[in-house]
């Protein structure tokens, strides 16, 4: 798993390359964390166009960041999803609290 990240403002646009799933999540995980501990981030980012898998331990990733970003009042969006990450998501339901672009 690939990361590429970079602030604008109060936004983190994050760009994920590989696959997020057991083996990658993590260190996606502490990566992500790692930045979202700057407080004047209120909004993240994430940029899917090159995830080629996702797993329910990838969706755990993108849930816990979820979860850190609504207590500050923030939101996180994700794009780009492939067909099958995509699928994944309507899935689980996630799009219910995840704003897709």
């Amino acid at each position: 798993m690939e990361l590429n990240a970079q602030k604008r403002g109060s936004r983190l646009y994050v760009q994920l390359s590989g696959e997020l799933d057991h083996h990658s999540a993590e260190q996606t995980r502490i990566m992500l964390d790692t930045m979202l501990k700057d407080i004047t981030v209120r909004d993240l980012i994430l940029d899917l166009t090159g995830m080629a898998f996702m797993d329910s331990a990838g969706l755990g990733v993108i849930l816990g960041r979820f979860r850190k970003l609504s207590m500050r009042g923030g939101k996180l969006i994700v794009k780009g999803m492939n067909p099958s990450v995509d699928r994944i998501f309507q899935m689980s339901g996630i799009y219910a609290i995840v704003e897709k672009q």
